[in-house]
């Protein structure tokens, strides 16, 4: 009888093992795919990885080049404002003088040629 419950015994630790060996085995297998998975995300990211890097440093080079061209325009804005003042400051005055001196004359010439008639 003894001999009965320890193959009893046996048998159903032999049932256990084998119940318990199926979840591992779809465990093991849910880790290799979920390893492989781990590996194809991490050899595509490095590739972008990469891409990211060059177009930042081209934008970058883009943004001095952007920089020196901003800087350039308000360079010749400044140059441009200065010279007008000059135009103003030097011919401006003059200017004014000749035409009003000229609207003065027409005026003068109109009221003889009224006082003629």
């Amino acid at each position: 009888m003894g001999e009965v419950i320890g193959l009893a015994a046996v048998i159903v630790f032999a049932a256990l093992v084998g119940v318990l060996a199926v979840p591992l085995l779809k465990l093991g297998k849910l880790l290799d795919n979920a390893a492989v998975g781990v590996k194809e995300i991490s050899d595509n990211t490095v590739p972008l990885l990469t891409e990211v890097t060059t177009t930042v440093s081209s934008t970058n080079h883009q943004l001095v080049k952007v920089d020196t061209i901003t800087d350039n325009v308000a360079q010749v804005s400044t140059n441009v404002s200065a010279l007008t003042a000059l135009f103003a400051a030097t011919l401006g005055s003059p200017v004014v003088k000749v035409a009003a001196f000229s609207y003065g004359v027409r005026q003068a010439m109109a009221g003889r040629s009224r006082g003629k008639k």
